[in-house]
């Protein structure tokens, strides 16, 4: 819908209304267009005003209505009628205009935002390009490289910036409608030639050839694979040719772009996103019969890497924080990363009263005051065991007590504590005040009101959270297990990091297998690997089947000789020193997998991107089955959500096990049954009971399995 009032005798004000966010469904552009055509039409009215209900000007397009043929006026046409008429239009923007919102407001002929607002193009994050003339209006008003880098990147920018840019032309304190109804009084008579962005000449710098050809080549690396960063490039180039012309490219990129796969993965990506929110658990609590606890005040215990970013995350979200480190040298260092990057984020918003939310200490007696405590130290279960029991007796007896464990058993640490219905696992990924996963794991014990609590706090911290049940390694680690492994296998059997990386990443992945492992620190699963007995002293060395399955020494070994990844400046890669980032091909690597081979009787042959595909990212997906089988997550668009968001995967794919429906279950299940054939001692290859039930039924869309999932689990 949208509303038409006179806001005063001679300015009509049009209010969008479709919450939550106003988007521009078919009803709302039916309504828009009607009213527009009344405001033109009316003699009486000399300016119009157009804003969103409940302080949101709009957020898009409703994209529901993507998958259903369009109904009501084309936003294109609609918003041309806008700028062509002869009465100036204001767009009053508070909360946000993003999307087709922006366009609109592009449309008008002048724009006042209020300085909370928030504006943007994000569309390529759903596959397409703005398409509603926003690629070729925006560089005419701000520059093709502004543009570029808004449309390329998606992202979003504050009004301040908006009004540097020169997208809008006035931000205020007080009420935008307000404000732009009284600035539409003052300008009803001024000629609106000047106003129109589709006249505007494009602004070409000299260098622009250069310019577009540099967008286009950091859109095919950014983009790793996607075509709506490239289409964008594509678009916003044809705003050299005159309006007409550019809006005609514009319209055929986005038809090219509208039904292909990939948009239909992003958008899949986008709902997931949201679905997830709606989280349960095995005793039928859920995410709208538990209430959530407020959170006044919290607590991070250990202030390495991990504790440091949780830290910046609860205070950026005006939590207060009382940071603990016992060590006094490592607390003086957490200090000054801490308010650098807080520093750091007060310069991009209006943050200065956050400083001073945190306080540092090495004494647990301030945990008494805290609603919620995150626990950040080493990885190690007894040390772990042993804080907890610690804060059982030092915290209130209502004190949530969290763990930020990557893989450790969750339950053990409860068992320990004298309230073991309010532990909790919250994982966060690194860095963790720039990541937005959070895997929430509830234990078999955990309350629902425990759950309801930390899945709230990752919403206010803006992550997209995770509900999960307790398991080794969760969901995502446990996944990554097999993939991992089967990338070392592969190098014993003849291949190299590289090799192995390069097909992993040319499919899109962030980063392969063993830049991964450089980068995370090959000591963290070393250790794991050895408290598992799987490693370390009185271990048998070389290819050896332990614990009934095939296992590959080669991380543990080169481990021995102290190359642990990036921080020491070798691991699989060579780096240029330790703590380096850019990872070269080692020699001294490619012998020692050659001796290898050699010492244990192995003939290497040559193996493709093909295999490295199917056995590193099939394996990773049937254990992501088996998840699903065990009733750690119910819906198989949890484990996606887990995959795009913190392991790098390629969001225009959709996710590991979207990207198997499309794919094809039996193409999946064929390829499995054909590498365990060849490797009956890799477990991770035989196909998991609910793949093959799920082939059995004909394969059906993924939005069914969990119907299947619901019927088979072992823990429902």
């Amino acid at each position: 819908m949208a509303h038409y009032t006179v806001a005063s005798p001679s300015v009509a004000l049009i209010t969008l209304v479709n919450p939550p966010v106003n988007a521009l469904s078919s009803a709302v552009r039916q309504a828009l267009s009607d009213a527009v055509a009344r405001a033109l039409g009316d003699p009486t009215v000399k300016a119009v005003v157009i804003c969103g209900e409940h302080g949101k000007f709009c957020g898009g397009a409703d994209i529901r209505e993507f998958s259903r043929p369009m109904t009501g006026p084309a936003l294109v046409p609609l918003i041309d009628a806008i700028e062509a008429g002869e009465k100036p239009v204001v767009a009053a923007i508070e909360g946000m205009a993003l999307g087709g919102g922006l366009e609109l407001a592009l449309g008008c002929h002048y724009r006042i935002a209020h300085s909370k607002a928030q504006l943007g193009l994000p569309e390529v994050t759903l596959g397409l390009i703005p398409a509603a003339g926003g690629t070729q209006r925006l560089p005419r008003l701000i520059g093709f490289p502004a543009a570029l880098d808004l449309i390329i990147t998606g992202r979003r920018v504050s009004a301040g910036d908006a009004l540097k840019l020169g997208i809008v032309d006035q931000v205020t304190e007080r009420n935008a409608g307000e404000v732009a109804v009284a600035f539409a009084r003052s300008v009803a008579d001024r000629p609106l030639v000047s106003c129109r962005l589709s006249t505007w000449p494009h602004l070409c710098p000299a260098d622009l050839d250069n310019i577009l050809q540099m967008a286009l080549a950091k859109a095919w690396q950014r983009g790793r694979g996607a075509l709506a960063p490239v289409a964008c490039v594509k678009a916003v180039q044809a705003a050299r040719l005159p309006y007409s012309q550019g809006m005609e490219q514009e319209q055929e990129l986005m038809s090219m772009l509208f039904a292909s796969p990939q948009a239909r993965a992003l958008q899949y990506c986008f709902f997931s996103q949201r679905a997830v929110g709606k989280w349960s658990m095995p005793n039928g609590a859920c995410w709208n019969n538990s209430t959530a606890r407020p959170i006044r005040k919290a607590a991070v215990i250990g202030l390495g890497t991990m504790g440091r970013g949780i830290a910046v995350c609860l205070v950026l979200a005006g939590i207060p924080v009382i940071a603990i480190e016992t060590d006094e040298k490592q607390l003086e260092a957490a200090r000054r990363v801490v308010m650098a990057l807080l520093e750091k984020e007060v310069q991009k918003l209006p943050l200065g009263s956050h400083l001073g939310l945190i306080h540092f200490t090495s004494e647990q007696r301030y945990l008494r005051e805290v609603d919620l405590v995150i626990e950040a130290i080493f990885e190690d279960l007894a040390l772990k065991k042993q804080l907890f029991a610690e804060l059982s007796s030092v915290c209130h007896p209502d004190t949530l007590l969290c763990t930020n464990t990557s893989h450790l058993d969750v339950d053990q640490l409860a068992t320990v504590t004298s309230r073991p219905d309010l532990v909790i696992g919250m994982h966060f990924f690194a860095p963790a005040n720039k990541m937005k996963l959070l895997e929430v794991v509830f234990t078999s014990r955990s309350s629902p009101e425990a759950v309801a609590t930390a899945m709230q706090l990752g919403k206010s911290l803006g992550k997209v959270s995770v509900a999960v049940a307790n398991c080794p390694g969760f969901v995502g680690n446990r996944m990554l297990r097999p993939y991992v492994e089967q990338a070392s296998f592969l190098l014993e059997e003849g291949a190299t990091p590289e090799q192995v990386d390069n097909a992993l990443e040319h499919f899109g992945l962030a980063m392969g297998a063993f830049r991964m492992s450089d980068l995370s620190g090959l000591d963290v699963g070393w250790k794991v690997r050895k408290a598992a007995g799987l490693a370390g002293p009185g271990v048998p060395q070389g290819r050896v089947t332990r614990q009934g399955y095939r296992y590959s020494p080669l991380a543990d070994l080169i481990c021995e000789k102290g190359r642990l990844g990036q921080k020491t400046g070798r691991g699989w890669y060579l780096y240029e020193g330790p703590g380096g980032r850019v990872a070269f091909p080692d020699p001294w690597m490619h012998a020692f997998l050659e001796e290898y081979r050699r010492v244990h009787g192995l003939q290497p042959r040559s193996i493709g991107q093909q295999e490295v595909l199917e056995r590193c990212l099939f394996a990773l997906i049937n254990e992501g089955f088996r998840v699903l089988e065990d009733g750690i997550v119910m819906d198989p668009v949890a484990l996606d959500v887990i995959y795009v968001l913190g392991y790098g995967w390629p969001a225009h794919t959709g996710g590991p096990m979207y990207y198997a429906g499309e794919v094809g279950l039996p193409k999946v299940l064929g390829r499995l049954e054909y590498y365990q054939r060849l490797h009956p001692d890799i477990p991770h290859l035989r196909p998991s009971a609910l793949l093959r039930q799920l082939v059995a039924k004909g394969s059906p869309p993924i939005h069914k399995w969990r119907g299947h999932v619901e019927k088979g689990s072992s823990r429902l």
